[in-house]
């Protein structure tokens, strides 16, 4: 097809519906020398070329039943039995949307146990059928088994984890991360969470060219580690498309002089041409350098991309992988079982999952140059997907703006959390009550410690953006403070006995108005008071049987409302104005007596 000149994201749509054509057309040869293989786009993603097949772990991984069968060989290693699955971004094929499942992702990835943790992400993208699910299934049997020599599993052990079927219809959508995260120490003695991610294939028939995009650049733009999963080669089009799904990160690194993304690998599946370049990782080098060599002679638009594709990655790679086997590709009842995978398939195989996964290599999340946790990602997921809400692509440097809205987010949140135990240790839910003023000095205390933590923490934005992050951090400590001291005053006995003290003065005050007026024939009045004095009772009785039952709190708290409203505008302005008048009283009669005694003595010394 014919390209666009334009380098701008507008055309980039456009290359895509030429370039979408002819990448379908390419999934239909296999390139293998010798034979035609037109099944092989079939076993990718669950290598069993018939549409119709369905796996035996497809039943357990859908609504209701969600649970994953052991795949353990290890008998010492930590089973998958409960693991399962977990969508994290849901795709609408309505309206062509994303949303963010946030309380799914928060609960695997906000734990107490690894929320401060730094996160690994390793995620697959690629073109549909083209077996991701089905190779993330063996990082999991990795993962699951990585003591033992034989984590491959056993020559008739089913592959389970990640759905995965054969066919040509797509299996995954939006983006999953596996249930269970991984503890890892690596050799310099740090622990790191390992989190395992899938994404929706593009270029299937029900996705447009923006659901493509948004996927692979989300799961871009939280991954360490991105496979790019290929076949049989790395074609034009497969460069094409990777500078478009990037643009975003060139585009960001303009304005952040750096390079967006980390750790790139192309997975070319079905290689085919091992006496050219050999299988694994040292083959896919000289063929990387190859096809990503600029040279004089080519074209500017050849040129442009790889340029691109070398600015936005700090680190590149290429791993060449056999074709698994002719029965894996033409048995419509396989279900991942070793015995019918080929030998040269299963050999590099060993080699690839521990160059993505050992604890020696892996590479941990940085964004900014900083290293990011797991409670940060998920600040980092709740900014992207903003951005790709809409109906259009955002504007080439919104990713910039989001990665700096998540940056300072979760520098709030690490500021805040500070200030939230801080005051846990002051007045947390077993300690006693303590004084306000001393309460208010505390806070003013932490407050300031949590304003310097904000300000330590490296921030993407400028100095203005990240004032408004600041002002929110005070903000939202400011509030945290109120709901403290209401803590604080719950822990008061007397403030805890204001409510019936309150109505109690009611009822009494009623009563004695009501017997004077009875008394002198104010009979209207009276009444009037006798009704006061009887909501006042029954007020109070709802009011001892919330606290005692803890039901109906609304209730209760309308009625702690309307007796802090009579304390506060009736009851202690007259406690005060007693007060005064008592004490005015008292320094009167003080002065009356000293003077009436100096008076006296005076008299006394002057009759002598």
């Amino acid at each position: 097809s014919k390209m666009a000149e334009n380098s701008g994201l507008g055309s980039r749509k456009a290359i895509y519906a030429g370039l979408k054509e002819n990448h379908m057309d390419r999934a239909g040869n296999s390139g293998y020398s010798g034979f035609q293989t037109t099944t092989l786009p079939h076993l990718h993603e669950g290598n069993s070329g018939s549409s119709g097949f369905q796996t035996t772990t497809l039943p357990q991984l859908h609504e209701g039943e969600n649970k994953v069968q052991h795949a353990s060989v290890n008998g010492d290693d930590v089973p998958m039995k409960e693991a399962r699955p977990i969508q994290i971004v849901v795709a609408h094929e309505d309206d062509h949307n994303f949303d963010l499942d946030e309380a799914a992702l928060e609960s695997i990835l906000l734990q107490e146990h690894i929320r401060d943790l730094s996160v690994v992400v390793v995620s697959v993208a690629g073109a549909f059928r083209k077996g991701k699910s089905f190779l993330l299934d063996f990082m999991l049997r990795y993962m699951y088994n990585r003591n033992s020599d034989r984590w491959l599993g056993e020559d008739d052990e089913p592959l389970t984890g990640f759905s995965w079927r054969g066919g040509c219809e797509r299996e995954t959508t939006g983006i999953q991360i596996w249930s269970d995260v991984f503890l890892l120490d690596k050799p310099d003695g740090s622990r790191v969470a390992v989190l395992l991610m899938d994404t929706q294939g593009a270029f299937d028939s029900q996705s447009t060219i923006k659901d493509c995009a948004t996927v692979f650049a989300l799961s871009t733009m939280t991954s360490s580690v991105q496979v790019y999963n290929l076949s049989q080669n790395i074609q034009e089009d497969d460069l094409q498309h990777l500078q478009l799904f990037t643009e975003y990160g060139r585009l960001a690194m303009e304005e952040i002089y750096q390079k967006p993304f980390q750790t790139l690998m192309l997975l070319i599946r079905d290689w085919s041409y091992p006496y050219e370049h050999s299988y694994g990782l040292e083959g896919g080098k000289l063929f990387l350098e190859k096809r990503l060599q600029v040279t004089q002679n080519q074209h500017e638009e050849l040129q442009n991309v790889r340029k691109h594709i070398h600015s936005c990655f700090s680190n590149l790679q290429c791993f060449l992988l056999p074709h698994p086997g002719l029965r894996v590709a033409t048995n419509p009842s396989f279900d991942g079982r070793i015995k019918d995978i080929d030998s040269d398939f299963k050999k590099e195989l060993l080699n690839l999952v521990p160059l993505l996964l050992s604890p020696k290599n892996l590479v941990e999340k940085e964004i900014g140059g900083s290293k990011v946790t797991c409670r940060d990602l998920v600040e980092y997921f709740k900014a992207y997907i903003k951005i790709y809400q809409g109906e259009d692509l955002p504007h080439p440097k919104s990713m910039l703006q989001a990665t700096a809205e998540a940056n300072n987010l979760a520098a709030v949140a690490g500021a805040k959390d500070i200030y939230s135990k801080s005051m846990e240790q002051v007045c947390g839910g077993d300690k006693p009550y303590i004084a306000p003023s001393d309460l208010e000095r505390k806070h003013k205390e932490f407050k300031e410690v949590a304003v310097k933590q904000f300000r330590s923490v490296k921030k993407m934005g400028g100095e203005e953006f990240c004032r408004r992050y600041q002002e929110q951090l005070e903000r939202e400590i400011d509030d945290t403070y109120a709901n403290v001291v209401k803590h604080n005053d719950g822990k008061n006995i007397f403030y805890a006995a204001r409510t019936p003290a309150t109505l109690f003065a009611v009822m009494f005050a009623m009563y004695i108005i009501s017997g004077v007026t009875g008394f002198i024939g104010l009979t209207a009045i009276a009444s009037i008071c006798n009704l006061v004095m009887g909501i006042a009772l029954v007020s109070l009785c709802t009011w001892a049987y919330v606290k005692y039952s803890g039901e109906f709190r609304d209730i209760g708290a309308a009625i702690d409302q309307i007796a802090e409203t009579i304390w506060e505008q009736v009851l202690k302005p007259m406690k005060d104005n007693l007060m005064e008048d008592n004490v005015r009283q008292s320094v009167i009669n003080s002065i009356k007596a000293g003077l009436t005694e100096q008076v006296v003595h005076h008299t006394k010394l002057k009759a002598n």
